[in-house]
């Protein structure tokens, strides 16, 4: 059913090899053997398995985001075959050691003592709270923070001072 149904999911240059084809592969596993080969080359295939086992997260980038641009080259590269275990341990060690403990707190304990399915439903939580808008300022001559965190921290420090 696969075979049969695949030449209509294709365009351009990879429909032209599926009728090319269309009469060499006898089941799915050969089809789609065939199809990697000739249109993403082993060399194409280890930069994009190079761009997956390489991750590290950039300067300024929020865990969500280093994780959106993960998944990108997960997607980019279907055929990676690689376990969802490592992949988890990929995308973990390539984030900075501050987002590494951030995900530990969130996981309530280690974060790659996780399944890969709870580990996926914490980066989808973390994405959807992510996604949401906070207000933020400058508090105390210290990193933007939102800004109800400023106001609580303004009023401890007053609070503080009457008690001293």
């Amino acid at each position: 059913m696969l075979l049969r149904l695949f030449h209509f999911s294709l365009e351009g240059t990879a429909k032209q090899w599926s009728y090319q084809s269309k009469d060499q592969s006898k089941t799915w596993r050969e089809c789609s053997k065939a199809f990697l080969e000739k249109l993403f080359p082993i060399g194409r295939t280890n930069i994009l398995r190079g761009k997956i086992s390489e991750f590290q997260q950039q300067k300024g980038e929020s865990i969500p985001e280093a994780w959106e641009r993960f998944q990108g080259y997960i997607s980019d590269c279907l055929h990676h075959e690689m376990e969802k275990w490592l992949l988890l341990l990929t995308f973990y060690y390539g984030l900075t050691q501050r987002s590494c403990e951030q995900l530990d707190a969130t996981a309530e304990g280690s974060f790659l003592s996780l399944t890969p399915r709870r580990a996926k439903a914490i980066m989808a939580k973390m994405e959807e709270n992510h996604n949401g808008t906070f207000n933020t300022q400058t508090c105390h001559g210290s990193k933007e923070v939102p800004e109800e965190l400023c106001a609580l921290s303004t009023k401890m420090v007053v609070l503080f001072s009457w008690l001293e």
